[in-house]
């Protein structure tokens, strides 16, 4: 038995695999920022006092005075709608990366191509468009999942240039099924947080939305610069180099346990 104990110990799980990679934790973050600028755009900004009112139920009374823990559940709700649909077009990207596997590097080149195009979308070249879906979810929490996976279906064009680079940077790694939930619940995170946050303290979001407002142009910016960076890095190869680099430099000697 205690011979067998360092022997199961020799053996990391896959996700510790690829925590110790060194890519995937320059993944996770990239795909966090992605969300956070998401949320940021102005396609989904200014509607935020209306999915908090329809997760709620749509009444007379105003937010500020609603109850805070039903909003707080509603917004969770709401996320965990868009959650499963991004994570489900992740899982449906590496599923077709794994059966292109030997082209990876020719896949993550033009991956690379298309999130340099992406990014000039972000600043405003072409259009960001939504998609009207003909559903209309119940208001409530009942339908406050529903109204999370059509705000992730409908909105997915307007979101394309940050979503495409975190299903580019799975393709850029093993394009494995837990690489791409992990990308896509780091995304989900960035984009879901300051849902959650707004829900939690409502009567803050107004001076707060207008900070956002006023630089909302240099946000978009910030999210141009971030992508052009990735897919330049994704084109030349640099990404590989860059995570080799933290493999050696900052991750071999530290041990995770999962």
């Amino acid at each position: 038995m205690t011979a067998v104990l360092p022997a199961l110990a020799a053996v990391p799980t896959s996700l510790s695999d690829q925590v110790t990679d060194g890519a995937l934790p320059l993944a996770v973050l990239v795909a966090a920022l992605a969300g956070l600028v998401s949320f940021a755009t102005p396609c989904v900004l200014p509607l935020v006092p209306g999915y908090l009112g329809y997760v709620t139920g749509l009444s007379d009374v105003a937010l500020e005075q609603r109850s805070r823990g039903r909003m707080v559940l509603g917004t969770l709700l709401f996320i965990l709608g868009f959650s499963a649909v991004f994570v489900l077009a992740s899982m449906f990207v590496a599923t077709a990366g794994r059966a292109l596997v030997e082209h990876r590097e020719l896949l993550m080149r033009l991956g690379g191509v298309l999130v340099i195009l992406m990014a000039f979308v972000f600043l405003g070249a072409g259009s960001q468009r939504t998609i009207r879906l003909p559903i209309k979810p119940a208001t409530g929490l009942a339908g406050a999942p529903v109204l999370g996976a059509v705000f992730g279906l409908g909105w997915a064009p307007c979101m394309g240039p940050t979503l495409a680079a975190v299903l580019t940077l799975n393709l850029a790694g093993d394009a494995s099924t837990t690489r791409a939930v992990v990308l896509a619940v780091a995304y989900c995170l960035g984009l879901g947080l300051p849902f959650l946050l707004i829900a939690a303290a409502y009567e803050r979001w107004a001076p707060v939305s207008a900070w956002l407002r006023r630089r909302q142009r240099a946000i978009q910016v910030v999210g141009a610069v971030l992508l052009l960076v990735v897919g330049l890095l994704l084109l030349t190869g640099g990404w590989d180099a860059l995570t080799q680099w933290l493999q050696i430099h900052l991750i071999s000697d530290t041990e995770v346990l999962i």
